[in-house]
């Protein structure tokens, strides 16, 4: 892929009327500004919005997961067709992706879905993803699509994510946009206003969690909004919204895909030995470990906190792990090797 990937999310609020319905003059404006952007960015657009324009045709909605699934059911097709109807006089057309989480947590149907929007781009076709809310398993759902649209960055290796939402950015306590991040901790998380808007699932918490996960990994994140003139055009740039920065690290394909793709099994906290080791970057032996909430078998993913409690690392298990009593029996025993630890 020569030219860099670029995933732009539009939360419910952001593409949505009060009534529910779509707005269609954002999505006529996201059009626009998306067409000006195609021929240097391979672009995805991960979009929210099909629940919210489907509930209505629902009698007594309740907000349950099947009404939710109803909804989705009812709403994807609309929110694609009025993506499409406002894109096609750019002459650019669009590919539904819907997407389930397991999608991403095995490797080999990651890969493919990566062949999938290669070819689409190579035809300039323009990805718009979804989850696959209808049958997507309870347990295994993405949180919501931030974290849909965190998964593709990451795992296509973007250059920027892009966060459209109902407010202009991230503000601090007195409603003020907080202009630029060089890290997301656990200040800014203190200082930033929690509120969620009526029809999303998601909220600031959530994009600010997505967005330090997608620095960690080196992609520049920007939560921006679409009643901003030229938003998207602006948020690139660096010119409105939160502009959350990359941090400065190399990690591989296959580690930014167990960080962030794989299925997180267990919780292991380590002694401060082990947390020093592991972040000059050697092995987790069994002799570091303090306490495991989940048994563990060979090949699953697990995070590793230290002893203040703090996630720092994920890991692939190189054995089976059934409890601590267990893993002090093996002392020095590799639990989980330095090339298959990747750290945050």
């Amino acid at each position: 892929m020569k030219k860099p990937v670029l995933v732009i999310k539009f939360g419910s609020a952001a593409i949505t009327t009060k009534e529910g319905d779509i707005d269609e003059r954002i999505v006529l404006e996201i059009a626009r500004q998306t067409a000006q952007l195609q021929s240097k960015y391979n672009i995805v657009l991960v979009s929210s919005g099909a629940v919210a324009a489907g509930k209505k045709y629902l009698k007594n909605y309740d907000g349950s997961l099947s009404a939710r699934k109803a909804a989705a059911a009812i709403g994807n097709p609309l929110l694609v067709r009025t993506y499409s109807t406002y894109f096609k006089p750019f002459n650019i057309a669009l590919a539904q992706s819907l997407c389930e989480r397991q999608h991403f947590a095995n490797r080999a149907q990651f890969l493919q879905l990566k062949d999938t929007y290669r070819e689409l781009w190579k035809n300039n076709i323009i990805p718009i993803a979804n989850e696959n809310d209808v049958v997507s398993n309870k347990e295994l759902k993405f949180s919501d699509n931030d974290e849909l649209a965190t998964l593709i960055a990451v795992g296509f290796g973007a250059e920027q994510l892009l966060f459209s939402t109902s407010v202009p950015g991230v503000l601090d306590s007195k409603g003020k946009v907080i202009s630029q991040i060089p890290m997301i901790d656990k200040d800014v998380f203190s200082v930033v206003k929690k509120e969620k808007s009526a029809v999303g699932l998601g909220g600031m918490t959530s994009k600010l969690n997505f967005a330090r996960l997608a620095n960690q990994m080196g992609i520049q994140t920007v939560i921006f909004s679409m009643q901003t003139t030229d938003g998207i055009l602006k948020a690139i740039a660096g010119e409105t919204g939160t502009v959350c920065l990359p941090q400065k690290k190399r990690v591989s394909s296959r580690n930014k895909w167990l960080a962030t793709g794989s299925l997180i099994k267990a919780l292991v906290h380590v002694d401060e030995g082990a947390a020093n080791a592991i972040q000059r970057r050697k092995s987790l032996l069994a002799v570091g470990v303090v306490t495991i909430n989940q048994a563990l078998e060979m090949g699953e993913v697990f995070q590793i906190a230290n002893e203040s409690g703090e996630v720092f690392a994920v890991a692939k298990s190189k054995i089976d792990v059934m409890d601590v009593e267990s893993i002090r029996k093996k002392k020095n025993v590799a639990i989980a090797h330095a090339d298959d630890i990747v750290l945050l």
